[in-house]
């Protein structure tokens, strides 16, 4: 039951933060209200946030890797909508960008998701709207929280643990016969 639903209290942050927000406009209608959704959730955080369009929501999380690499936010949200069609298509988008997505995801990426894979226009406007579903605002709210963890979690990576690969080789000279430039 949709009214079951249990959603977490926003996250506060003691610092601004700041989303890009990818968005595949094939359905402009249903895109505009994802926009609208994400943005208010940015906005209620004191965050702020800028919009980027791509052709499609394959290209989502390949715009969001380079602006990871190119540019600098705290996070990201991708938005689209997919609806169904008569080919395998379908299956081919949702799963892909979906992978695309949770792959950046796990090399530590803060993204919400909300690439709305629907079955029908009637079932994208219910998950779009932001007096219903409001998908777009889910989407920004789950960006906001893994933005959350990063920034309580950033400060201890000194000294022990695993040190991802963009890090330094030497770390207080705790590496030995490392390449060095």
């Amino acid at each position: 039951m949709a009214d079951s639903e249990y959603t977490l209290p926003r996250p506060e942050f003691d610092r601004p933060v700041k989303l890009l927000i990818v968005v595949a406009p094939f359905y402009r209608d249903i895109a505009d209200m994802l926009i609208e959704g994400a943005q208010a959730e940015v906005e209620a955080v004191g965050g702020t946030s800028e919009v980027i369009e791509v052709p499609g929501a394959l290209e989502i999380p390949t715009a969001i890797g380079m602006a990871e690499r190119l540019s600098n936010f705290d996070g990201y949200v991708g938005l689209g909508c997919v609806i169904r069609g008569e080919t395998t298509h379908y299956e081919t988008v949702c799963n892909d960008s979906s992978r695309g997505i949770t792959l950046l995801g796990l090399q530590g990426l803060s993204i919400g998701n909300g690439i709305l894979t629907v079955e029908n226009r009637e079932q994208a406007l219910a998950r779009a709207d932001s007096t219903r579903m409001n998908k777009g605002g889910g989407a920004a709210a789950a960006a906001l929280h893994l933005i959350a963890l990063a920034r309580k979690w950033g400060g201890q990576r000194s000294g022990v643990g695993f040190k991802p690969a963009r890090d330094e080789y030497r770390l207080a000279g705790d590496l030995k016969d490392t390449p060095t430039a």
